[in-house]
Order: C-alpha cells, then structure tokens, then sequence
C-alpha cells in the first residue's frame, strides 16, 4: 500500500500519525486501527501515541521501540508481545494482559497499570517509576529500594519514604533501607521516626558485628531527638547531619545496583 494512502486512512481515523518510512509498505497498522485484533503483528517503531486500543488482541506482536505514549489499552491482550524499549508513558493499561511480554527497557513511566497480569519480576528491567497500580509484591526488594533512592535524590521524600517501607516490608533485615527511609523522614521533619528508624538500623548492624556502624547510627539518633526536644527542629538536613561521621547520606541514598539498561534518551 502506498504510503500516502495509508497515511490518509490514518487521518481518516483521527489519528493524523506520522507513519515511519520503514514500514511504509505493511497492513499491520491499518488491521490494528480497523479491527483492533492484530495477533503476532509486526509494528517495531510504530507511532500509537494517544491511540485507542482498549480491549485490543495483541499477542505475540512485535512492538520494539513503538511509541504507545498516553495510549488507551484497558483491557489489552499483550501476552508475549515484545515491548521491548517501547514507550508506554502515561499510557493506560487498566486489566491489560501482559503474561510473557518482554519489557526490556520498557518506558512505563506514570502508565497506570491498575489490575494488570505481570509475570514474577517482569518489571525488573524495566522503568516503571511513578506509574500507578503495581503492588508491591509485584516488585522485589532491590527494585523498590532502587526506585525509592530515585525519588530521594529528586526531593520527593514522602515518596521515598513510601518506596523505602515498601522495601523494608520485602526484607526488613536491610538496614540500609532502614537508614534511607529515617533520611527521608527527617527531611519531613518527622524527627522521632526517623530517630527509630536510625535505631533500629543500629541493631541490625550490632547483630551482623558491625559494631562502628551500630554506635554511630544511635548516636545520630540521639541527635535527632535531643534535637527535636529542644528546638523541635526537623527537616532541611537533620538527619543527614546527624550522620556525619558515618557514611555520607548520598550513600545510603544511591540506588543498590544499576540496572543495565539503555539511557531513555527521551
């Protein structure tokens, strides 16, 4: 099919898309558009952005680097569909099927994913910061760490804080985290929590035989409440500052690991 008449019967939809010159020549897009039920389609690179594909059948499609950015695919059939590197920003996968899809450097960014099927760590590589609806038994300990570190470093503490729980919940032997969402806490000015949580912290390392690390954690706690006793200070730095001398906050902060993928570049 000639470009422009596929690019007229874009229009023609409503969609007014811009249609990639490497797949001038498929009828994958127009059966997708027309039918909503694409099975093993090949649409790498496809520009879907604002489409509406709620209650699609995309099983088995290649949609590699397609950009699905603010799409509507409630109740979708993704089922073994390679969305590898594909963007899904703000997109709406409300109840979508996503069981054995690859989501490699997936872009899943504020996506709302409310009941949405996932296999067991489908979501490790990809960038799902911000989205909506997954739950927590979803993600694993070093992903909701990683993610809670993110928000940290960007200033969203209530969030981290959040994150950081979430991760305890998933392995509350991890003092680090303990540390991380105490930081968090003390931004907030939540000062007593914080001390507790730099407590605590101290006896999990106490108990692995870090001693050093245990006596410095409930010093800085102790900071932090007779800080908070006196002038009732909190926030701005008070838990970071009550750790000087140990490791540096931006260390309990950073993310555990990187996750090997290709930078967004968006």
């Amino acid at each position: 099919m000639p470009k422009r008449v596929l690019s007229a019967v874009l229009m023609a939809l409503g969609l007014g898309l811009p249609l990639p010159a490497t797949w001038a020549g498929s009828n994958d897009l127009i059966q997708l558009l027309d039918t909503r039920n694409c099975r093993s389609c090949k649409l790498q690179d496809a520009d879907l952005v604002h489409a509406d594909l709620r209650d699609a059948d995309l099983r088995q499609a290649q949609l590699q680097r397609a950009n699905l950015g603010q799409a509507r695919l409630d109740g979708a059939q993704l089922s073994g569909a390679n969305l590898s590197f594909t963007s899904l920003t703000g997109a709406s996968l409300r109840g979508a099927d996503l069981r054995g899809a690859l989501l490699d450097g997936t872009d899943l960014r504020q996506a709302d994913l409310s009941g949405a099927l996932l296999d067991p760590g489908a979501l490790s590589r990809s960038h799902w910061q911000r989205a909506t609806g997954i739950p927590a038994v979803q993600l694993s300990y070093a992903e909701l760490h990683n993610a809670a570190a993110e928000a940290a470093q960007q200033g969203r503490y209530p969030e981290a804080e959040q994150l950081f729980g979430d991760a305890i919940r998933k392995d509350p032997n991890a003092a680090i985290s303990w540390v991380a969402r105490g930081i968090c806490r003390s931004e907030q000015g939540k000062t007593q929590l914080a001390a507790s949580d730099f407590n605590y912290a101290a006896s999990l390392y106490s108990q692995g035989g870090e001693l050093a690390q245990a006596e410095q954690l409930k010093q800085a706690a102790e900071k932090l409440a007779k800080g908070a006793d006196s002038n009732g200070e909190g926030g701005n730095g008070a838990g970071s500052k009550a750790l000087e001398g140990l490791l540096s906050a931006f260390q309990f902060l950073a993310p555990l690991a990187m996750k090997g993928l290709l930078p967004l570049g968006l």
